[in-house]
């Protein structure tokens, strides 16, 4: 492959050329002819090269060199253009980073604290499962196993929900996108918290809807400002985190939810609870799906924070009839539920005992961390809007004058990523905040960078 490569870098072999056979490459190379014949599967498989049935292998274009030595950085490969810092830009800029950018504005834990170990074995056993649960397609509805223990775990809460409730997807975002697709008509209007999860907005973009805003609290959205928007927009959804709220960390009072489900049987306005938070929180707090009984409450979740971002599975609990209708816009628009490896693979590592230690430790790493990063962002004058009670999160206020826009573009020429505060707010009101991830502020550059961009 070396040798195959460095004679293309060099022009010997150009787009189009044909490559020396098999049997020829491999005794001028002193190899098998087995080998040579990996070694151009392997570039076929990249596309560097192309085989012709009984003509031989050519170069493609994808083989040319690239046009510089050296990889640009961020700061270097986005000169020519600023990105719009919008509800995409920290997915985007978080997602396509190189290893040696740090990222304390991201949504998931670094791989060192997640049960890498477990995972490994649970791929190890399913290389040794049927060929079928390999190659074919799984049910529309998800793995049964997986299924059955996310019921037992909803009956630990409260929730006495049955198999016909709960239908598995490819993530927590699908979940919203068919519900979106099932509750939703083109000019209806959607209510989110502000602020909130910048991929619901991100997410609602593809819908011809209408997102309208609710003003968070330390107890939920602020119920007064809650009935008003109902009132004057008549919303048909509104999606939310109940737990550990993203960004802000808050966690729904008693008295608020019980005042939001009034006021959605009253307006018939449809709930979203996104639990993908649920597993942080040290013991358990009210839940709008718990205390209505998955009847106008929908409840989505996925594993990615806790298991694997990479293991996309998520689910939804609703009642049996829309879960119907869900599960048939799922075979409409991605042909099944959930790949049956990723449903099989999170019901082994679930089923197998070692998930509520993992948990436990995860949590009690997160307590610390919390702690020593709100002092640190301290010195720097940067203050928590509140101590969350679990989580990775601190929303978090700059000094007086300081824009998080600017502070985070700065932060990126120097390759490191933040969560600035507008992405998070329809209203466009959250200027003066960042979220930080603390469980990714360990390196000492963090601090360093965010200080200079500060000055």
């Amino acid at each position: 492959m070396l040798e195959i490569r460095a004679r293309i870098s060099a022009g010997i072999l150009t787009p189009g050329g044909r490559l020396p056979s098999v049997r020829r490459f491999a005794a001028a190379m002193g190899a098998s002819p087995s080998t040579v014949v990996e070694a151009y599967d392997r570039l076929e498989a990249e596309g560097i090269i192309r085989g012709r049935r009984g003509s031989g292998f050519y170069v493609t274009d994808a083989g040319l060199p690239p046009r510089t030595p050296t990889r640009m950085g961020i700061a270097e490969a986005d000169a020519a253009r600023t990105p719009e810092i919008d509800p995409f830009w920290v997915s985007k800029q978080s997602l396509d980073a190189e290893p040696s950018v740090l990222k304390p504005g991201c949504g998931w834990l670094p791989d060192d604290w997640m049960p890498v170990a477990a995972l490994r074995r649970g791929l190890r056993t399913l290389a040794r499962a049927d060929g079928a649960l390999l190659t074919e397609y799984g049910g529309t509805r998800g793995p049964l196993a997986l299924r059955r223990l996310l019921l037992a775990r909803f009956a630990e809460e409260g929730i006495g929900a049955s198999l016909d409730q709960v239908m598995l997807t490819g993530s927590g975002t699908q979940a919203i996108d068919l519900v979106c697709r099932l509750v939703l008509q083109p000019g209806d209007a959607v209510l989110v918290d502000d602020p909130c999860y910048f991929n619901f907005q991100a997410l609602l973009r593809a819908h011809p809807v209408r997102v309208v805003s609710v003003p968070m609290t330390p107890w939920g959205p602020e119920p007064e400002a809650f009935e008003r928007v109902l009132e004057a927009e008549t919303p048909r959804l509104y999606i939310t985190n109940s737990a550990l709220q993203n960004p802000t960390g808050a966690t729904l009072s008693p008295q608020t939810a019980h005042r939001l489900l009034i006021l959605a049987q009253t307006h018939g306005l449809t709930i979203v609870e996104d639990d993908i938070f649920a597993d942080f929180e040290p013991a358990p707090s009210p839940r709008l799906a718990i205390l209505d009984g998955l009847s106008r409450v929908i409840r989505i979740g996925s594993f990615s924070k806790t298991l694997s971002s990479a293991v996309r599975c998520g689910y939804i609990a609703a009642r049996p009839e829309w879960i119907e209708a869900l599960a048939d816009l799922q075979i409409a628009t991605s042909f099944g539920a959930v790949s049956p490896v990723a449903g099989e693979l999170v019901a082994g590592i679930l089923g197998a005992g070692g998930y509520r230690k993992h948990m436990d430790e995860v949590r009690h790493r997160l307590a610390h961390a919390r702690i020593d990063v709100a002092g640190q962002l301290g010195r720097l004058g940067i203050v928590p809007w509140l101590m969350p009670r679990g989580g990775f999160y601190l929303w978090c206020r700059l000094p007086d004058g300081l824009d998080s826009a600017s502070v985070a573009q700065r932060c990126r020429d120097e390759g490191v990523i933040l969560a600035p505060g507008n992405v998070f707010s329809v209203a466009q009101s959250a200027g003066a905040f960042l979220r930080f991830n603390v469980a990714q502020m360990g390196d000492p550059r963090v601090l360093a960078c965010l200080a200079r961009a500060m000055g």
